[in-house]
């Protein structure tokens, strides 16, 4: 069988000046996902990251728990998340009255950013965006058919962004982009996303699981950023 494990990259550092590191939690969440790849018997025939700091991080937490010492991955830039800070600054400056407050907290830059994607998923995103809906729409496409091209009768990890996930899961679901925002929101750390696949189609089998976290003494482990 052909399948592909999605992961979402580990807490990354909000609110900090490079959101693309992992933040000490984000590499106890890889970690923790890579020790449960072990537990369960799971090695990967490849792997794949997005070229962002916090997938190859992730990545390396995955493999060190799997107790890979070297281990190598193919990069797609595919995979990478949308520019959702320009998507942010665009919707503000477009709508002046939806400024943040002195003091924002994460559900703050989530609610507005909200309203950003549903403007850039319908074309009424004012400003200069360094991609349409259409393009991203577009590399989810070519990320998923090079898996499904490539990597016949093989287990494949592909680590990604919440967008970018939630981009993909949309249409694997032909569902309206508004899902694509509803799911991205939702979409957690480290979260799993299984797929089956052959060369004309792929499939989903589960969304968004945290086995590695499903514990009491590992909830506060679960995080969205």
């Amino acid at each position: 069988m052909s399948e592909v494990y999605f992961v979402r990259h580990g807490q990354a550092s909000f609110g900090s000046d490079n959101y693309d590191l992992l933040s000490e939690k984000g590499h106890q969440q890889a970690r923790l996902l890579g020790d449960y790849f072990s537990a369960q018997g799971l090695q990967f025939d490849h792997m794949i990251t997005g070229d962002m700091v916090r997938h190859r991080e992730t990545a390396q937490g995955i493999c060190e728990g799997l107790g890979i010492a070297e281990p190598s991955f193919e990069v797609l830039p595919e995979l990478n998340e949308f520019d959702f800070h320009s998507v942010l600054h665009a919707f503000l400056a477009q709508h002046p009255d939806q400024a943040l407050p002195d003091k924002p907290v994460v559900a703050d830059y989530f609610k507005r950013l909200k309203q950003g994607i549903v403007l850039w998923s319908e074309g009424r995103l004012e400003g200069q965006l360094p991609e349409t809906w259409a393009h991203f729409e577009e590399r989810i496409v070519h990320a998923r058919e090079h898996i499904m091209r490539h990597y016949k009768g093989q287990r494949v990890l592909a680590v990604s962004s919440g967008g970018a996930i939630a981009m993909l899961v949309r249409q694997l679901l032909e569902a309206p982009s508004k899902t694509m925002v509803e799911l991205n929101l939702q979409t957690r750390n480290t979260g799993l996303i299984h797929c089956v696949f052959n060369q004309r189609s792929m499939r989903l089998s589960s969304f968004n699981s945290v086995p590695h976290l499903d514990a009491p003494e590992r909830r506060e482990l679960i995080t969205y950023t």
